[in-house]
């Protein structure tokens, strides 16, 4: 059955990289991509973003400004950038402040308005009652895309041989472990491919982190011997250069 010897090696190949890349990346990956489409989130998201991008810059104003020589400077920098701060904390969800309000005059009805405050709080409340959901969706998605469905294929083809191995070639014993634990005899089951197909993804990519690592070395030790052979080809021209002037002086 090819097929399925190759679904498990992709379902494997899958898991693993799920695994390196890191479920928190996936998540927030495609919680951009879904703010991307016209949802309900999409200007909450994108406020927020402006006000992270608002705080980096006000912080790095900061960082360049002087405390001590620039004092007045520093100190509206950083109002600005605590202001900035209190908002993205709040998610941003409003792009300027309200004005105050004024004192109500004699004999006026005084008309209850919203709390700005409230409103805010209420609805970073709800993008981050709609993110959680929709972490606990995608967790949930990919757990039964990988995990979920390598335990339905081994149970489901448990006493199914994947291949036969010939008469011969593994004693017994070994013959016993690859068809563990429900395929027939002389077969390897579906649980023993799984394992086989795991142990190869992960010796590849660990074969080909250390090859990376490898050449990365060798490029920074090849710079480096090149730049100690031009400083002492830089040295014997110098030294060489000395003796010639020397010599000249002998001379005259």
């Amino acid at each position: 059955m090819p097929s399925l010897l190759l679904t498990i090696f992709i379902l494997q190949l899958t898991i693993h990289l799920i695994n390196t890349v890191g479920a928190t990346a996936i998540d927030e990956l495609l919680w951009t991509l879904y703010n991307t489409l016209p949802t309900r989130t999409r200007s909450a998201v994108q406020d927020s973003k402006t006000l992270r991008a608002e705080v980096v810059r006000l912080r790095k104003e900061m960082t360049a400004t002087s405390s001590q020589d620039e004092f007045a400077k520093w100190a509206k920098l950083r109002r600005g950038h605590d202001k900035a701060v209190a908002k993205y904390d709040d998610n941003g969800n409003l792009n300027s402040p309200s004005p105050p309000l004024s004192p109500p005059k004699q004999n006026q009805t005084l008309t209850v308005l919203s709390n700005p405050c409230t409103d805010r709080s209420s609805t970073a409340t709800t993008l981050k009652t709609h993110r959680q959901t929709f972490t606990r969706i995608t967790t949930t998605c990919r757990y039964l895309g990988t995990n979920g469905l390598r335990l339905l294929l081994q149970f489901y083809f448990a006493k199914t041989p994947l291949f036969w191995i010939p008469n011969g070639w593994v004693p017994n014993y070994a013959a016993f472990l690859l068809a563990f634990p429900r395929a027939p005899r002389g077969s390897v089951s579906v649980q023993v491919w799984g394992i086989a197909c795991a142990t190869v993804v992960q010796m590849v990519f660990a074969a080909g982190a250390a090859g990376w690592v490898l050449l990365m070395r060798g490029r920074e030790e090849g710079v480096v011997m090149g730049k100690q052979g031009r400083g002492k080809e830089e040295e014997g021209v110098a030294m060489g250069g000395g003796g010639g002037g020397g010599e000249g002086k002998k001379e005259i």
